[in-house]
């Protein structure tokens, strides 16, 4: 029955799809007054309402005859930026180029976004938020969770814009809109233009293909200036060994070559010029480091929790990027990563990359992001951890960090108000560690308490 359903919404979306690309608002109405007034005037003996049924499709009939009969041939060029964020309107620029040999006048032009439709496995895996406190139908037939999912998959809304009048093969820029809704990629297929028949009931179309991908990253919240208590650590290796990406410290002067040292340290142009080995001498670094520990642990596919969670952690590295400290952030996806951010390692929109394709890891348990944590706490003077929730794993992991010495500040979403007041009573503050509640729907008021 599920699978009945499943098909069910996907011929009704694929439907309106169509339907919102041909029938203009005037023609809905048509559409709509020509299906009652055919049931109204089955009897012709009792009604005269089969005459205005007969006036409908006649007048509908000639404007898709019409359409029939529209030739435009176009090309364009879209102009889209590397990113976009959530809730900031995009604006972006094309540049349409009309092909024809006639002035093209009331043509439309919107973007084509590809397939949103969730496969039938998504669909029965990924029930929407509190929907067991949903209507029976809701519940039952999934439409809220189908629309819910397609909204997801897309990513973003745009509206088609009039373009202006085209002269003959001439170029016309315009400048469009598209409004992105959820974090991930917007993946754009083509673009549509359209015009409608006199009677403005039916729309006539083009469409060419013209794809790409456009990555939408998370929202950012504003967020104040953290300072976490913490020294500098020793990092072996300096900001080189840090990103993992080679072994070379600081240079700080040459000296002559002693037994021991490594030949990869040998200054061969001096060995030239004096005609004995001589080596260069490094030191390591002593700077703040930080670790930003995302938790993405849940059995759901989606949640307004775990995205709230990484835009939070996206706002909160990006706060430290202005720091001259180290960010290490940790999280677990398919296997645990640590990617170290500051000091000129990687910028801020490498971070955001991150973290706009980041999911929730469904299939492993809290304890796999312990030994990440371990094997960096010797280098850390402090720690932001992002939790789902709050319990004895999660307690655990803070109760280490403490024992280590390092200052943490610990922020906990919550969407329920019993759970604020029940989590409240658990916590406590010392000089190490500091708790704080975030409540879906306040989080930008309670970022500013921090």
């Amino acid at each position: 029955m599920t699978y009945i359903i499943y098909q069910l919404f996907r011929f009704i979306s694929s439907l309106e799809y169509s339907a919102k690309k041909r029938l203009t608002p005037n023609g809905l109405i048509v559409l709509i007054s020509l299906i009652f007034s055919g049931i109204f005037g089955l009897d012709t003996n009792e009604s005269m309402t089969y005459q205005i049924f007969t006036f409908l499709l006649s007048t509908l009939t000639i404007s898709i005859i019409y359409s029939r009969f529209f030739r435009f041939h176009y090309n364009a060029v879209r102009i889209l930026p590397r990113f976009a964020t959530v809730g900031i309107t995009l604006k972006y620029r094309i540049i349409v180029q009309n092909k024809t040999n006639q002035t093209q006048n009331s043509l439309k032009l919107w973007e084509n976004f590809a397939d949103p439709r969730p496969n039938f496995k998504e669909f029965i895996e990924t029930p929407a938020p509190s929907e067991e406190q949903r209507n029976f139908l809701d519940k039952h037939l999934g439409y809220y969770r189908w629309l819910r999912l397609t909204s997801r998959k897309q990513c973003a809304t745009a509206k088609a814009i009039n373009l202006p009048s085209l002269a003959p093969h001439s170029k016309t820029e315009i400048v469009l809109e598209i409004k992105p809704t959820h974090r991930g990629v917007i993946r754009l297929t083509g673009l549509t233009v359209a015009r409608s028949d006199p009677f403005g009931l039916w729309n006539a179309y083009k469409t060419i293909s013209l794809p790409q991908s456009l990555l939408i990253l998370p929202k950012l919240y504003h967020v104040p200036p953290i300072q976490l208590p913490g020294s500098r650590r020793y990092q072996s290796g300096g900001i080189a060994l840090a990103s993992s990406v080679g072994d070379s410290e600081e240079f700080r002067s040459l000296r002559e070559y002693r037994p021991g040292d490594p030949l990869r340290k040998i200054h061969w142009k001096s060995w030239a010029k004096v005609g004995k080995p001589i080596v260069k001498e490094e030191q390591d670094e002593f700077f703040v480091r930080h670790a930003l520990i995302l938790d993405t642990f849940q059995t759901q596919k989606y949640s307004e929790i775990l995205e709230e969670a990484i835009s939070i952690a996206a706002s909160l590295a990006g706060e430290f990027q202005t720091q001259e400290s180290l960010l290490d952030l940790m999280f677990v996806a398919q296997e645990a990563y640590c990617f170290t951010f500051g000091r000129g390692l990687n910028s801020t929109d490498k971070m955001l990359e991150i973290l706009a394709s980041l999911g929730a890891c469904r299939d492993k348990d809290f304890e796999f992001i312990i030994p990440v944590v371990i094997e960096k706490v010797s280098l850390l003077s402090g720690c932001i951890c992002i939790f789902l929730c709050w319990d004895e794993p999660r307690k655990r992991l803070v109760n280490y960090l403490k024992s280590r010495g390092i200052s943490t500040l610990v922020l906990i979403l919550t969407n329920k108000e019993s759970q604020l007041k029940e989590l409240d009573s658990r916590l406590i503050n010392d000089e190490l560690t500091s708790f704080h509640l975030l409540k879906l729907g306040k989080i930008q008021e309670e970022l500013m308490k921090l």
